[in-house]
Formats: structure tokens, sequence, C-alpha cells
């Protein structure tokens, strides 16, 4: 990290409410969690008065099987974004050019800049078409924050293609991937995958994930991880969350049908952004971010306020929770005095 660049650089807005008696639709969280969370928190806090065993290999095999890599090539993380710093520290160097998505998780750019290395910003759904030459990273959103875009997987392959041809290293953001049936892209040559594991399963303070990586750039990303860098009961817990695969059908089952009710509904009165993952962008045209937003507030709801992505100046992201929980929020945002 370039002391020097920290000075210039900003947090980047979030979603999240802490306030537990408001229905948050900011964050894009599962509001259900699997059977069994309780039980292993406590048999890994009992265990918390030691050191983590450093190798996690129990939580790398569970994790290599979740996304079809080898567990030599799953390197823990407390979170997604902790991976993504990780591989962007770790990858790039000071006055580097990294290719970055807009509008696209805010992060990426700020991680870019805290190493003093310059962000060749491009639109989302265009980046795949960009050139990798020249620079020494490339990064990619899938499914995209906050348009919900997945890309296809052989427009993925080709770009990942020529990136290796390049030597530009993939990094490619599998956040929200666990909520669609697409195949995750670990385990390829030149590509690193950072996962979340707290959004699916619905901890998002556990701080849990992990990174992906092929043999040669996962030595590199174990190398300059930190030790005990996964806390006992995170790492029991997000391994616990993994093999829990009839929780993620049932829950991509619910987001689906969700979504695309709440879509239906929202497109009466707002312009919808097709998506696949577990929220959807509006654009609430003359209708007025504020005044939403006002609305949802004196209703005991919040979304997020889109317009701190680039180039959405009139939109909010409203995640998919429960039916009655959506209901609410469609009664609100259906009925917003202009």
């Amino acid at each position: 990290m370039d002391p020097e660049a920290i000075r210039g650089v900003e947090r980047v807005p979030h979603g999240g409410c802490t306030d537990s008696t408001v229905t948050d639709f900011s964050a894009n969280v599962n509001p259900t969690v699997p059977t069994g969370v309780t039980r292993a928190y406590e048999d890994a806090l009992a265990a918390s008065k030691r050191y983590p065993d450093d190798d996690y290999s129990a939580y790398r095999a569970v994790a290599s099987e979740y996304v079809g890599c080898e567990p030599r090539e799953v390197i823990p993380t407390p979170g997604g974004l902790a991976g993504i710093r990780l591989a962007i520290e770790t990858l790039i160097n000071e006055d580097d050019s990294v290719l970055v998505p807009y509008p696209s998780f805010g992060e990426y750019g700020r991680e870019v800049a805290l190493q003093g290395a310059r962000v060749e910003a491009v639109p989302y759904d265009e980046l795949l078409k960009a050139d990798p030459a020249d620079h020494a990273m490339a990064i990619v959103c899938n499914p995209n924050n906050p348009t919900g875009t997945v890309y296809e997987s052989a427009a993925l392959l080709d770009f990942l293609e020529r990136c290796r041809t390049e030597r530009t290293p993939l990094l490619v953001d599998e956040a929200f991937l666990g909520f669609t049936d697409r195949p995750s892209i670990a385990g390829r040559e030149g590509v690193v995958v950072a996962r979340s594991l707290t959004k699916l399963f619905g901890l998002p303070g556990l701080r849990a994930g992990f990174l992906a990586a092929p043999e040669g750039l996962a030595e590199r990303l174990e190398r300059a991880r930190l030790a005990w860098n996964l806390g006992t009961p995170a790492a029991a817990v997000g391994a616990h969350c993994m093999r829990q695969r009839e929780f993620v059908e049932r829950t991509r089952e619910r987001v689906t049908t969700e979504r695309e009710r709440m879509a239906e509904r929202l497109a009466e009165r707002y312009e919808v952004r097709a998506s696949e993952a577990p929220f959807l962008l509006l654009d609430v045209g003359e209708v007025g971010v504020d005044a939403v937003l006002s609305a949802l507030r004196a209703e005991g709801m919040t979304a997020r306020d889109a317009r701190s992505f680039r180039g959405l100046d009139s939109h909010l992201r409203v995640a998919v929770r429960l039916p009655e929980e959506n209901d609410r929020l469609l009664d609100v945002l259906l009925d917003v005095d202009v």
C-alpha cells in the first residue's frame, strides 16, 4: 500500500442499516440463515481459546468443492472484500494501470488507488471487449453490482483467454454468483476469484470468504495472507454453510420468484434493470430518489441510494427479501407522491 496515495483516497458509501427495527432493503443479504448455524458457532467459540489452525484445511476442502477447484487453490479471507484487497495489493504495483468496471462496486477503484495505481474505468457492459494489454489487472463483478447483470460464460472465458495471452491477471468478484445457478470460473489459469459467504447465507457480520486461484497465483496470495486471518467461529460457520445445498436451492428459487414479481410490479412506474442478482436497480426518474427514501423511512424501511455509483443520477437499488417484506416495499414505491 502506498502511504502517499492514502491521503487522497476516501471511504466508499455502502448499503446496510444497523437499526434492527428498520427493514433493510439497502444491503443485498439473505434474510434467512441455514439451520445449525448457532450450534456450529457455539462449538467453534469454545475452541477459540486457542489460535486457529492456520492451515484451515477443513475450510479449504469445503470451499474447493463449493466452487470446483483444488483445496490448495483456496486462500481463506475474512470476507470477500478482504480477498479483493489481498489480490490487489499482492498483484499490482504503484503506477500500474487496472481495468475497473463502472457503475460497479466502489471498493475496486478505492483498493487500486490505495496502491498508488491508476484506475482505467470502463463501462461494465463493455469491459469484456477491452484490450487487457498494458494493464496489470482486469476486474470483473459477476453478477455486477448494482445492475445485477451476469456475463455469459463464453464471453467471460474469451476475455480470460485474452488476459492470459497478455499475462494480465483477471480478478472476478463472485459475491452474488451463489444466488444463481451459474458456474464459478474458479480453477482456471490466470483468474483469481473472490467469494463472499456472508450474503448468500445471511451473515454479513461474520466476515467469511475466500479467494480461489491457480497454483502459481495461489502461492503468492498465500504467502501474503495474514496469519490466522479467519477466526475460528467464522471458519466453522462458513464451512457449515457451504455444505447446505438444499438451503441454497430454496434461496435461489425464492429470490428468482420474488425478483420477477417485484420487477413486473415496479415496471408499472419505474425503469427496472434486468437482474439475475438478489437486488433490482430502479431509475425512479421524476419521482426523485429523496422522495422515495423519505417515504420508505416513514414506513420503517430503507433502500440503497445508488447515486454514489458513477453514472447513476436518479437510481435506487432494492434488495429482494421475503414476500411479505417485499409487499410492504412495493406498496410504498408504487404510491410515492411526485
